[in-house]
């Protein structure tokens, strides 16, 4: 799985201890570099591991660890109260978890796998006519930093559930962050901020590949490029505040400037032939604005204007 960059970690909490005192097994189904890296942490923190993926031969490194590696899904699922799954989308998570449904009734899912709130809502849905406790977990870091201080885990379920499992969670390093009942209110933030990291990073690759095209060399452009995005953090907090109170001051930069702005780029671009989708549609979104009367507005009335457009 890909995720975007850390946000502001805070130090991972303590493990809490079952009531024999020592620590309940989990379960992790789905053996890609993310649940390798999950399983690794919960066998760093001293956790009981059991583990399984449906193609072999991906959980040699974690059984030399200490894992248990199981022969099924349903075996897997049988040996812990937590099985935690991380797989490539919803359809698979269905495939894996399908076959274990009985042997987890009565124990808890924890489903770490990108995809829409509206199917982790469905998700939540048939957990329950299954009888299985259900969470949604969104993981927001790359791999590397699962089971360090940087690592982020956002999860969204029953308040009750989090808290039966929250010491096992915590083992998976950095912040964990509940964010209430709603299942799809882990994913609803996932992919507004996967929106926000795409998006940049298409700007990002667009930008050298059109810096190249002018013969300035990736490394003569890094130090400018930088400097861009050292704004960017203070305008995603000015942003946010526009955003929450409906108003958006233009004196400083309107909306019609920065349509201008984007025009020069894209004429740039299409000298050279280059693909210029990305900020063709961001510059038509603004032109839209623009032409509905908001050119004098800040750069920030787009997300209403998205709104109305989604509406």
């Amino acid at each position: 799985m890909s995720r975007s960059p850390a946000l502001s970690p805070a130090a991972p909490t303590a493990p809490a201890p079952s009531l024999s005192g020592t620590l309940s097994s989990v379960t992790v189904l789905g053996l890609g570099p993310m649940g390798r890296a999950l399983a690794a942490a919960l066998l760093r923190a001293g956790r009981p591991t059991t583990v399984w993926n449906r193609t072999p031969g991906k959980a040699a490194e974690l059984v030399a660890r200490g894992a248990v590696l199981a022969a099924t899904a349903a075996e897997a699922v049988a040996a812990s109260p937590l099985t935690l799954v991380c797989v490539l989308d919803y359809d698979a998570v269905h495939a894996v978890v399908g076959p274990a449904a009985e042997a987890l009734r009565g124990r808890t899912l924890v489903n770490l796998t990108a995809g829409s709130p509206a199917r982790a809502r469905a998700a939540a849905l048939r957990a329950a006519e299954l009888g299985i406790d259900y969470l949604d977990g969104a993981i927001m870091v790359p791999v590397a930093a699962i089971g360090g201080p940087a690592a982020l885990v956002l999860y969204s379920g029953p308040q009750a559930v989090y808290e039966a499992h929250r010491g096992a969670l915590a083992q998976l390093g950095g912040t964990a962050v509940h964010l209430g009942a709603d299942p799809g209110r882990a994913a609803g933030h996932e992919v507004a901020l996967l929106d926000i990291f795409w998006t940049a990073m298409s700007g990002i690759v667009h930008g050298f590949a059109l810096a190249a095209a002018e013969g300035v060399t990736a490394p003569d452009l890094l130090p400018y490029a930088r400097g861009i995005g050292g704004l960017l953090p203070g305008i995603i907090d000015g942003f946010a505040g526009q955003i929450a109170a409906g108003r958006y001051p233009g004196e400083d930069s309107s909306l019609l400037s920065a349509a201008t702005a984007m025009a020069h780029v894209l004429d740039a671009a299409a000298q050279h032939g280059l693909d210029t989708g990305v900020l063709t549609a961001a510059h038509a979104l603004a032109r839209r604005a623009v032409d509905a009367g908001h050119g004098g507005d800040g750069f920030a009335r787009l997300a209403e204007v998205i709104g109305e457009r989604a509406a």
